[in-house]
């Protein structure tokens, strides 16, 4: 996630897209704004999203379907998403949420201390998993470097057996190794 990841608001009514620009502004994030399914699908294609508030009844596309489409696609699977909505929750529409990887679902009108709290959280969380994702990649490739074959791993599995009277290690040719 780029530094300057936006939070995509999505939201068909101004007033609440006001509102909800101004609990989130505090946190110093770039934010971004979509009044429909279709904007917000565009916006999340066009990248450098880093989190979805999104509401769940939107003209057109719903959100539990931009939701739905988002997951498909690899660069905006693991974008952390708030559902909105303004009605009561129901079980039904949170089983799909869920079901959905959806991280937080929120009933309007909302608290903004909450919301902040809860897309601090949510962003910093994903900027973290990231950034150990590209450590992984960095040690991955100087491992490899060093062993000269890619994937190959430079220790035996801690549950690889040996065979019958061979110590740990002695398939892989470690022992005889370290004799020499």
């Amino acid at each position: 996630m780029p530094p300057n990841a936006r939070i995509l608001i999505v939201d068909d009514h101004e007033d609440t897209l006001y509102a909800l620009e101004s609990a989130l502004a505090p946190l110093g994030h770039l934010l971004g704004r979509a009044t429909s399914g279709d904007e917000a699908l565009k916006q999340l294609l066009r990248g450098n999203v880093g989190l979805l508030l999104l509401d769940v009844h939107l003209p057109g596309i719903s959100g539990l379907d931009v939701v739905r489409y988002m997951r498909r696609l690899e660069q905006s699977r693991h974008i952390p998403v708030v559902l909105l909505t303004g009605f009561a929750r129901d079980r039904q529409l949170g089983a799909a949420a869920y079901a959905l990887g959806v991280a937080d679902l929120v009933t309007k009108p909302v608290d903004p201390w909450a919301l902040r709290t809860k897309v601090r959280h949510l962003y910093d969380a994903r900027r973290r998993h990231l950034a150990l994702e590209r450590e992984i990649r960095v040690l991955r490739a100087r491992l490899d470097e060093r062993t000269g074959a890619p994937g190959r791993p430079a220790l035996p599995h801690p549950q690889a057996r040996a065979g019958p009277g061979r110590p740990a290690g002695a398939h892989t040719g470690e022992l005889e190794r370290d004799r020499t």
